[in-house]
């Protein structure tokens, strides 16, 4: 048992912070939080902005002080009780390398942490937008590790090395990511050549088969989407929700927040305190 004053942590979240706008975990936080559940943010890259700004300033944390994090998440005994690991935007190779390494020894103190897993590769509007490298340590190191993993469809092309037109080859790449430790994976923006018009679809697929949603389609440059959609996704689970209701109810969440930045003319993506309210 937890000492008289230990404060205890549901969730660790490992991605990139920003001082200014709504990607990594400065949306995952504050929906966590909305959700009911303690956080305890790890940085793998301190920026000022994303990069689509004229300037931007920072970087990825030195590796000794990225590893450290984790060591000091490892001492303090939160990794040990923590219900969930959710990982998203890595700064380089070898913070997934380290990563991989001390999830395995978390694994052994504490096998039931999921470890749901966002790889941030890139989309479709940008192309890839992180070192290249990285595609092997997430395709071989990382996702293996995972018990969910929520990539676009544009990552799921890199991460299967073809191209993919259609809700079935989402689905068969998909399905060969699935193992005895990777339960569920969860495709957003799948097959966009194939969305009706005003409409974005996601395609789940488990070893029970595959259920395909869709959502109206809110036209916003907003970053952050998918780093919002793999909380709101993992804060649900965590909690209880099967896949299937956590993956309905977070297009929901998605679409409402969407629409309300759109009507606000805000030019990065916020939690508003009333949409915050009814995640509960």
């Amino acid at each position: 048992m937890p000492s008289a004053g230990t404060r205890l942590v549901d969730v660790i979240s490992i991605q990139s912070q920003v001082a200014y706008g709504g990607v990594g975990n400065a949306i995952a936080v504050p929906v966590l939080q909305a959700l009911g559940l303690q956080v305890a943010p790890v940085p793998t890259v301190v920026l000022g902005n994303t990069p689509h700004y004229p300037t931007m300033h920072g970087g990825a944390l030195p590796q000794d002080w990225f590893e450290g994090l984790l060591d000091d998440l490892e001492a303090r005994d939160v990794a040990s009780r923590a219900r969930m690991l959710l990982v998203g935007y890595l700064g380089s190779p070898q913070q997934g390398l380290a990563l991989a390494r001390w999830l395995d020894r978390v694994h052994e103190r504490n096998p039931k942490l999921a470890v749901h897993i966002d790889p941030v590769i890139g989309d479709h509007d940008t192309g890839s937008y992180t070192d290249p490298a990285l595609v092997p340590v997430w395709r071989d190191h990382l996702l293996p590790r995972a018990e969910g993993l929520t990539p676009n469809h544009y990552e799921l092309e890199q991460l299967g090395g073809r191209r993919l037109r259609s809700l079935d080859d989402c689905v068969e790449v998909a399905a060969g990511l699935l193992s005895d430790t990777t339960h569920w994976v969860v495709v957003t923006s799948a097959a966009p050549e194939t969305c009706p018009p005003g409409t974005l679809q996601l395609v789940a697929v488990s070893a029970d088969g595959c259920e395909t949603f869709e959502h109206p389609l809110v036209r916003h440059a907003v970053k952050g989407v998918g780093d919002m959609f793999a909380a709101l996704v993992g804060g649900r689970m965590v909690d209880g929700a099967s896949l299937s209701e956590a993956v309905r109810r977070a297009c929901d969440d998605v679409v409402a927040v969407l629409r309300h930045v759109q009507a606000q003319g805000w030019q990065e993506l916020a939690l508003p305190r009333a949409i915050a309210r009814a995640f509960d």
